[in-house]
């Protein structure tokens, strides 16, 4: 077998989409389906969860480095900038951003993060996207943590003063939409996550 190049080392932190910082501790080859790859071991602290990921399918599954403290800066000013509201019909809102979150992009993640956010001030979230508020919220925290250099608890602070930086008010007014608001979350079940990280047979495997 040909020596893979690796784009990342061991102790190394990564950014995992979907599922957080985590931080390669090990380098190996495997076989799987009779063919020998090259597999980063990845600990998710978070979730407390080893994932095997193939070298080759970094890119694809769309890891990356964590994001520089100039770019973390500007995902924190992503956080307070004008945006145009988006659907109230929560399904269809709900899919647009589990495909941001996806992405893996910071500035996607605190997109997801502001819209939520400022949606929730309006009318209460249902179940599954306060799920996905929060942990996007969390994807955010800790990437902008380790990034920055700083605590927990300064960098929730930073995020929520861009978010209310002078205490915004909403009026009733604000939630009237052109669109339907459908917030009955009960015949609407999303298995994308049980799939995505129940089955690692052909993009990585858990341990």
């Amino acid at each position: 077998m040909k020596t893979a190049k690796t784009a990342y080392k061991v102790n190394q932190k990564i950014v995992y989409p979907s599922q957080g910082v985590g931080k390669i501790t090990e380098i190996k080859e495997k076989t799987f389906r009779e063919q020998t790859l090259l597999y980063y071991v990845i600990y998710i602290e978070v979730t407390d969860m080893v994932i095997m990921v193939p070298v080759e399918k970094c890119d694809e599954l769309g890891i990356r480095a964590i994001v520089s403290p100039e770019e973390a800066l500007q995902a924190i000013d992503v956080l307070g900038e004008n945006f145009e509201p988006i659907t109230s019909d929560w399904k269809l809102r709900y899919q647009m951003n589990l495909d941001l979150l996806k992405s893996g992009s910071v500035n996607d993640i605190a997109k997801v993060v502001r819209c939520l956010y400022h949606r929730s001030k309006i009318k209460e979230l249902p179940i599954m996207e306060r799920k996905l508020y929060d942990s996007a919220k969390k994807l955010l925290e800790d990437e902008l943590s380790f990034s920055l250099d700083k605590p927990m608890s300064e960098i929730e602070a930073m995020i929520h003063a861009k978010l209310e930086p002078f205490g915004v008010v909403y009026s009733k007014s604000q939630s009237t939409s052109k669109v339907f608001d459908d917030d009955d979350d009960d015949d609407f079940i999303d298995d994308s996550n049980d799939s995505e990280n129940d089955d690692f047979d052909d993009d990585g495997d858990k341990d």
